[in-house]
């Protein structure tokens, strides 16, 4: 088994999508545990509000797997460049990081405390 951190949002029916992504996560992770919700105005000042959140757990899936399901979820759900249903980002997976563009946003870090220490995150995420 793999341990992967995930990262995931949505700008539209914001509740909705992201309650639906957190039931999908926790069933398709092993020990899957969930970050609280943060709402978070878009980063490239569309004036869209996010909802976003992090979930952390297990799989059996490589990483190109991983991603291809993240990728097919999020079309499955309608995602659009303009109307983010869902968003579902690879953070890590083991000790290998992802998005490295994503760690120092504040959403991230404002929601790792929620779910690092519980899973044993604290030296990979400090050692950026």
């Amino acid at each position: 088994m793999h341990k992967v951190l995930i990262a995931f949002g949505s700008n539209s029916l914001q509740s909705v999508h992201v309650q639906w992504a957190s039931q999908w996560l926790s069933n398709f992770l092993a020990q899957c545990r969930l970050s609280r919700c943060l709402w978070t105005p878009d980063i490239k000042g569309t004036g869209h509000w996010y909802m976003n959140r992090l979930a952390v757990g297990n799989t059996p899936l490589t990483v190109s797997e991983l991603e291809q399901q993240l990728k097919e979820t999020e079309s499955r759900l309608g995602r659009t460049k303009q109307q983010v249903t869902i968003d579902l980002d690879l953070m890590l997976y083991d000790d290998r990081q992802y998005h490295l563009a994503d760690w120092p946003r504040p959403y991230i870090q404002q929601l790792l405390p929620d779910i690092e220490k519980e899973l044993g995150l604290v030296a990979v995420i400090n050692s950026q």
